[in-house]
């Protein structure tokens, strides 16, 4: 029993019942003006439903009133229509509104007045001989055990057409085939951005962390004052540069919309070049082509597999001499990272970072190859520039 009454404390209930007589409040005003043709309203309707503007209404409407809290903002759209087919919808919406309103305000009247009638028909003071729902019974005290069941079926009624609007809320007023697919396509968006960022992370700060742990290792073992003094110089300069970084890729998670402009591309380079220098490896850099010209998605990218390549020398190889060209020609940029190989022989493509190196390249439609390659190790990524 106290599962059957429980929606009674709902709120819910309460507002999906206001929600059905709201349009009937409208109706009213037209039967003062013409009580013999009820029916134009739900001619009226349909032009009303064609407005674009109408579908955003109703759909905030019902998301208010219909759904509850906790499911707020899902299942109903409040953009406007975008379609003609959005704008029937609309129409269809409106018209099944006045329908069910209609029976919401004829069950919210008479039902109740029908449980008065039957209370009084039993006392023997009838109040409405000519209502439809009263029956003609004999003894009277039948009526008062009646007296009941008109408001049990107010109940079923309120809930059954709460149930009903809030469906065809969900079928006519939810989102079309077109705003499913934006949502679908923003939903990737932002799961490509937390990678994007999860990397990013992981090549800047890891970058910044291996080298000052290099540095720091080669100036106690060096025990030269010179040396250490030129360690944390490096130390330090990367140490703010990853910093900076920081800071731009948490922006990025508090400001949605940052421009990707400001991420560093090919052109800061030589920042990355001088940072491995600063840490023993000897680089030798070769760029060819117009790297000024690459356009920002790829050579934003390109900069950060750079950054990964010199990351791994330092963190497996240690300070090796390190060979780097960058080639623009043909429509492609190619990146070639190589040094000797270390001790230990990894395997081909292991790690997170190699593994983010490759995934960069795919992303925009390149390809690119991690792994031992003659007696060295090599990361090569070619990109194409459209």
């Amino acid at each position: 029993m106290g599962r059957l009454l429980r929606p009674l404390l709902w709120g819910t209930t309460y507002t999906r019942l206001l929600h059905l007589w709201v349009p009937m409040f409208l109706v009213s005003v037209w039967l003062f003006i013409d009580m013999s043709r009820p029916w134009v309203p739900a001619l009226l309707v349909v032009p009303v439903g064609l407005i674009p503007a109408v579908r955003m209404g109703e759909g905030v409407q019902a998301q208010l009133l219909l759904l509850p809290p906790g499911e707020r903002n899902s299942g109903i759209s409040t953009a406007h229509s975008s379609t003609w087919r959005d704008r029937w919808r609309t129409v269809l919406w409106l018209e099944i509104r006045l329908l069910l309103g209609a029976a919401a305000v004829y069950a919210s009247v008479w039902l109740p007045v029908t449980s008065v009638d039957l209370v009084s028909t039993a006392l023997g003071h009838p109040q409405h001989d000519d209502n439809p729902l009263l029956w003609h019974l004999n003894p009277p005290w039948v009526y008062g055990v009646l007296a009941p069941v008109p408001l049990i079926a107010l109940y079923a009624t309120v809930l059954g057409l709460g149930h009903v609007i809030t469906a065809a809320a969900r079928r006519l007023l939810g989102p079309s085939a077109a705003e499913q697919l934006a949502a679908l396509e923003e939903r990737t968006e932002q799961l490509l951005e937390r990678t994007r960022i999860a990397r990013e992370l992981h090549d800047s700060i890891g970058h910044a962390l291996t080298v000052a742990v290099v540095q720091a290792g080669a100036a106690r073992a060096a025990g030269d004052p010179a040396f250490t003094e030129r360690a944390l110089d490096a130390i330090e300069e990367t140490g703010r540069a990853a910093l900076t970084d920081l800071e731009r890729v948490l922006g990025v998670l508090r400001e949605a919309e940052r421009p990707a402009s400001s991420r560093p591309t090919l052109a800061d380079a030589e920042r990355l070049l001088e940072s491995a220098r600063a840490s023993g490896a000897k680089v030798d850099a070769e760029v060819t082509g117009a790297v000024d010209a690459v356009p920002g998605p790829v050579s934003r990218e390109g900069y950060r597999i750079l950054q990964e390549s010199l990351t791994n020398v330092l963190r497996h190889a240690g300070a090796v001499p390190v060979r780097v060209r960058i080639e623009v020609s043909r429509g492609t940029l190619a990146l070639d990272v190589r040094n000797p190989l270390p001790g230990a022989t990894p395997g081909p493509g292991q790690g997170s970072g190699l593994r983010g190196i490759r995934e960069r390249a795919t992303l925009l439609g390149g390809r690119a190859r991690t792994g031992p390659d003659e007696g060295e190790w090599q990361v090569r990524a070619e990109l194409p520039l459209r």
